[in-house]
Parts: C-alpha cells; sequence; structure tokens
C-alpha cells in the first residue's frame, strides 16, 4: 500500500494511491481507521503522491479552493459510485438532505437509508463532500470523522446549522 499524510487543522489526514496509477483511493481521518488498515499491509510512504493532495487539502481549510482537482481511482458498487456522483455535485457552502440525495439520483426519499449507507462508505471524505449532507431537520448526522469534524468543515464553507449536533447518529 502506498500512502502519505499531512498534519492539519481538523487533524492528521492519510491518503492511500493506487500502487500502479497513483491515484487517490482513500482518504482516512481518524487515527483509528488508519491503524487498523497499516496493520493489516505493508505500507510504502510517498511524499510525490502526497504532495498535490495536501497542498490543495491545505488551500480548502484555509478557504482558497472550493472543488478538488485530483486523480481518484473509486471501488465501489454501481449504486454507491452513483450516490458519490451526486455527492460531488453540492455546491461549496451548501448542504442536502439523504432524501435529497435519493432523488437527485432517480430514487424516491424512501431510498435515503440506503442512500446514507453508501455515504457511509465514501472512500474519498472532503474530496467528495459527504460532510454537506444533513438529516431532514437539518442536523448534524453522522460523520467518519466525528460530528465535530463535520461541524468545522460546514463551518469553513459558511454553513452554520442552528440545530444541535444529533447525539444519536
Amino acid at each position: 500500500m502506498i500512502y502519505d499524510e499531512c498534519h492539519t487543522t481538523i487533524g492528521c489526514l492519510r491518503f492511500i494511491f493506487h500502487e500502479n496509477n497513483g491515484a487517490l483511493q482513500r482518504v482516512i481521518l481518524t487515527d483509528h481507521l488508519w491503524n487498523a488498515i497499516s496493520a493489516e499491509q505493508v505500507v510504502k510512504r510517498s511524499k510525490e503522491l502526497g504532495k498535490s493532495v495536501s497542498h490543495q487539502i491545505h488551500e480548502y481549510l484555509h478557504g482558497h479552493r472550493q472543488q478538488f482537482d485530483l486523480l481518484f481511482d473509486l471501488i465501489g458498487t454501481p449504486f454507491q459510485k452513483q450516490v458519490w456522483e451526486s455527492l460531488t455535485k453540492i455546491p461549496y457552502g451548501e448542504t442536502r438532505t439523504y432524501s435529497q440525495i435519493a432523488e437527485s439520483i432517480g430514487r424516491n426519499s424512501r431510498f435515503a437509508r440506503a442512500t446514507g449507507s453508501a455515504i457511509s462508505h465514501n472512500p474519498l471524505p472532503l474530496i467528495i463532500p459527504c460532510h454537506r449532507v444533513i438529516g431532514i431537520h437539518h442536523t448534524l448526522t453522522g460523520y467518519v470523522g466525528g460530528l465535530e469534524m463535520k461541524r468545522q468543515l460546514l463551518h469553513i464553507e459558511g454553513v452554520h446549522l442552528k440545530e444541535k449536533i444529533n447525539q444519536n447518529k
């Protein structure tokens, strides 16, 4: 496994790259998840592959970038890829609900739970902005980096939710 990491205002982020073409495959937001992945695989660091990702993430976190321009390689089911693609269309500084995402891919709101499941498996948080998806009552719901990180990311984009964090998710 080829990886790099960068230290940011939201924590240490790690990136996993495709061994053959150098495409970004995963962004890891938490030490817990990284420790589980790296314990099972041989890891090799490449600062060269991580340079562009780190630079763009720092620009985003400091309010100087709204979209990412990175080569990535998504691995997932056709439904997951359809959901992840719809997330890339949520404009910077805006949010959508799980039902709205389901409807944006031609499903009805009953697919909100399945959509949420696909979102929870997003391999590229930040790059594919799943943090812009919120609960139907404008509450913060689950995020792989934790709800406080989700709040910080939305705050960077100028989104200030009036609701309290939903502690049940």
